[in-house]
């Protein structure tokens, strides 16, 4: 099976959020499926991370601290910006395309014969079958360790199937309210769903609703609570024009973090990297030092968040982030207002039509200049209309332009000698710009 034909299949599962719930959400399944490939998730430690945002930052932060403490390191995170391919990497470096054909077919035909043996009800599902192929290829590259970013929620997610090392919570607030529920407590008891009986947590002190559920959850299993907390600087960070610089102490020394993750809103999840390394480096792992932290800090790389492409021929200088939900939009607000105050902005939107657009348009919607309606190609994107429609009452000028490359000129042309371009609302978007503007993710 040829690469392309790999991808082509996968996406042909439909997307990972378009599950029915007792296809989506049921680990017995995962269990079948990977219990007739010798369980390859036994076969390496493991991070697990949840949360509702900051996961995938905490994740490839951590997983760059460990990488710069000499372990070979693989990181599984989603949903990817460019390929699919991103969602899986060993030391930094994604899946290679005939890896990762190889590794479908694999586990495509695994699957088909259960299906076929009345083992299983259904197909495993696009996530499902992204989590065996990652925990397959780690398995057998002999990865030392692994960090898992949850998908969605926890309790039953695939990725749950691990047993951590450690579990990490990070900020949780309303997003994905169709599956999770339609409170932060809800909404907290499903990311809760990956801690277990006697491990370690690391977590940060957040919404009353959410502390509650975790702090009960962590007594009622008798696990051990760590607060992230102590690594949280106090005071307003130094800025660089590309880096945020603090001194932090940690394991008895001080480092300076240096951490090219942009925003108010990453110290939390450098936070919960640092202590989750420190637990790590207390269970034995070898070589997690103060200075390998302060490399792999320095050295993370998480393309699409807050990132600040310079100014070129023929384009002014351009944004790009994913947030995605109203936690995503008031922190890329306060990281606009904090890098840009007084710059004129132009925004590129767009967003899927289950998320919580209104709010994300009245949060965002009136730093802009001018605001540019815009659909990336998903069946789930909602159209330009829908948003002109959901930001009507923020008074921001807008437009709509249908095709993401069409809508980029757009803002382009329209922007002044000192504007910026702000492109967000989503990662399809964002992916879809960093591919028209031959950005690497």
């Amino acid at each position: 099976m040829s690469y392309e034909t790999a991808v082509t299949s996968m996406f042909a599962l439909g997307h990972e959020l378009a599950q029915t719930p007792s296809n989506k959400f049921d680990l017995a399944h995962m269990r079948v499926l990977l219990g007739a490939m010798n369980h390859p998730e036994r076969t390496f430690p493991s991070v697990l991370i949840a949360g509702t945002n900051g996961k995938g930052s905490t994740a490839a932060t951590l997983a760059s601290i460990l990488r710069a403490s000499g372990l070979k390191t693989g990181l599984y995170t989603s949903p990817h910006l460019v390929r699919i391919n991103e969602r899986i990497r060993i030391n930094g470096e994604e899946i290679r395309d005939d890896d990762f054909a190889r590794l479908h077919g694999e586990v495509d035909r695994v699957a088909e014969r259960l299906v076929g043996k009345g083992e299983l009800p259904w197909h495993p599902s696009f996530f499902e079958m992204m989590t065996a192929i990652a925990f397959v290829h780690f398995a057998r590259e002999q990865v030392q360790i692994a960090v898992l970013e949850v998908g969605m929620g926890g309790r039953l997610d695939a990725t749950n199937v691990v047993e951590p090392l450690v579990s990490v919570i990070a900020d949780i607030s309303l997003d994905h309210q169709k599956f999770l529920g339609n409170t932060v407590g809800e909404i907290a008891r499903e990311k809760v769903g990956i801690i277990r009986p006697g491990g370690v947590v690391v977590t940060l002190p957040q919404q009353p609703e959410a502390n509650d559920v975790i702090g009960n959850t962590i007594l009622d299993l008798g696990a051990r609570g760590v607060s992230a907390v102590q690594y949280v600087p106090p005071v307003s960070p130094g800025n660089t024009e590309y880096l945020i610089r603090y001194p932090l102490q940690i394991m008895g020394k001080q480092i300076l973090v240096e951490t090219p993750l942009v925003g108010r809103h990453q110290l939390r999840n450098v936070a919960l990297a640092v202590a989750t390394a420190e637990e790590l480096s207390k269970q034995e792992l070898a070589g997690i030092t103060p200075e390998s932290i302060e490399r792999g800090i320095r050295e993370t790389r998480w393309p699409g968040r807050f990132q600040v492409v310079p100014s070129r021929a023929g384009w002014p200088e351009i944004v790009l982030d994913v947030a995605h939900n109203p936690a995503g939009a008031w922190a890329l607000r306060s990281a606009l207002s904090e890098r840009y105050d007084n710059r004129p902005l132009v925004f590129v939107f767009g967003a899927m039509r289950d998320k919580a657009i209104s709010e994300m348009t009245e949060i965002l919607f009136p730093l802009a200049e001018r605001v540019i309606a815009t659909r990336p190609e998903n069946p789930r994107s909602a159209s330009p209309e829908e948003i002109q429609q959901a930001g009507s009452r923020t008074g921001a000028e807008m437009e709509a332009v249908t095709e993401v490359g069409a809508a980029m000129e757009r803002a382009r042309d329209s922007a002044g000698p000192d504007a910026i371009i702000v492109v967000t609302g989503s990662i399809y978007l964002v992916g879809e710009a960093m591919r028209i503007l031959g950005v690497r993710a």
